[in-house]
């Protein structure tokens, strides 16, 4: 049976392990720690003013949510972006995405587009200091406002999930294509003013899908990456 001290010296270490987690997701995930950059765990230990141990746990978390990859002789670094698993989740994504808003479209109201509205006001407002991460955050959350309410569950459940392979893969297309997110808060105001017109849901659909696919192409060209035919 553990002592008492070993019990308090677990919790302080879960605690360290925590704070040194959260330090190095949240620099992932603005790209100070770009993809392929080297996490020296004594250089970070020092910067966080604790030992090895929680910050070799941290990265262990990191690691197994496929934001960190070790490499023989070298040691932890940050994943470098899967383009082949991006370009497949973006792809789908602008399948079930584009049906998911027009399936939601005759049920939003007012109040929910504006908020829509105030989300997409919030990013455009990003556009002159551009912060990739805040702003991808935001769109996440403008998508989700129009799609969430969607009556096909199922659907909804396989829109979340791709966003969610999305923030594994490497937080965004704004992250190496900055220029396409003014292009992209402007696809958004079309969005609304389409739903708010009671515009064919095919026509939601398709302009939706296209919105997603534009950011994707943004990406390839960025990348010097060939359509599929």
């Amino acid at each position: 049976m553990p002592t008492d001290l070993a019990v308090t010296e677990a919790r302080t270490t879960g605690s360290k392990s925590e704070r040194a987690y959260e330090w190095i997701r949240e620099r992932i995930g603005r790209q100070e720690y770009g993809p392929g950059y080297r996490l020296v765990l004594g250089t970070i230990a020092d910067q966080l003013e604790m030992s090895v141990v929680p910050v070799r746990e941290a990265i262990r978390r990191l690691e197994a949510e496929g934001l960190v990859t070790f490499e023989r002789n070298v040691g932890a670094k940050v994943t470098l972006v899967n383009a082949t698993d991006y370009v497949n989740t973006m792809e789908s994504l602008g399948i079930i995405e584009g049906a998911a808003t027009a399936l939601s479209a005759p049920l939003l109201d007012e109040a929910t587009l504006a908020r829509a509205a105030a989300i997409n006001e919030r990013m455009e407002a990003l556009l002159d200091h551009f912060d990739p991460h805040t702003f991808t955050i935001l769109n996440q959350q403008f998508h989700a406002t129009l799609f969430e309410v969607c009556p096909n569950a199922h659907l909804v459940e396989l829109v979340q999930r791709d966003w969610a392979r999305l923030a594994g893969l490497r937080d965004s297309t704004f992250a190496f294509v900055p220029g396409r997110a003014r292009h992209s808060v402007a696809e958004h105001g079309d969005i609304i003013r389409l739903i708010r017109a009671g515009a064919d849901p095919r026509e939601i659909e398709d302009v939706a899908r296209a919105h997603r696919w534009h950011t994707l192409q943004a990406y390839r060209e960025a990348r010097g990456l060939t359509p599929k035919n």
